[in-house]
């Protein structure tokens, strides 16, 4: 923990990255509105055929849900890797009832592919592909709505 500690303190030392607050239910009720408004839309688009925006769209959801938790716990982040990083303190300083796990699928996403969800989200947002092995994206998508849902249900039990 004290390098995620050590991380976290870096994220706070600008506000440009990271700053305290006070804590806001209703920012973080929103937060979790717009991940399920995100989830709906990479469903859409899967059924469009666009492959590469349901990609966004699922990493946006989980990041969303991510940022209700801070919002929850007094936090405002600009910045994903702070985001990342301060829910995985919260986890290890057992503050929230959220798993390793969850963030590691966001970080590695081992059971799917050999990059991360977030590093997925860059190359088909900024790269010219568009088309997702159709897999990958169904089970992209479907652990997308399980991590916001356990975001949802804990955040409700706080």
């Amino acid at each position: 923990m004290p390098d995620r500690k050590s991380k976290l303190n870096w994220c706070l030392e600008s506000k440009k990255r990271m700053k305290k607050i006070n804590p806001d239910d209703a920012l973080s009720k929103e937060h979790i509105e717009k991940a399920k408004h995100n989830l709906k839309a990479a469903d859409y688009n899967i059924k469009g055929n666009f492959d590469d925006w349901a990609v966004s769209q699922s990493y946006y959801a989980m990041y969303h849900a991510l940022l209700a938790i801070l919002f929850k716990k007094g936090f405002e982040s600009k910045n994903h890797e702070c985001t990342i990083n301060t829910v995985e303190f919260l986890i290890e300083a057992k503050e929230i009832n959220l798993s390793m796990e969850d963030l590691s699928f966001i970080r590695t996403a081992e059971q799917m592919t050999t990059k991360d969800v977030k590093s997925l989200r860059e190359e088909f947002q900024y790269g010219t592909k568009t088309k997702v092995n159709r897999l990958l994206l169904a089970e992209l998508l479907q652990k997308s709505k399980e991590i916001v849902e356990k975001v949802e249900i804990m955040l409700n039990e706080m």
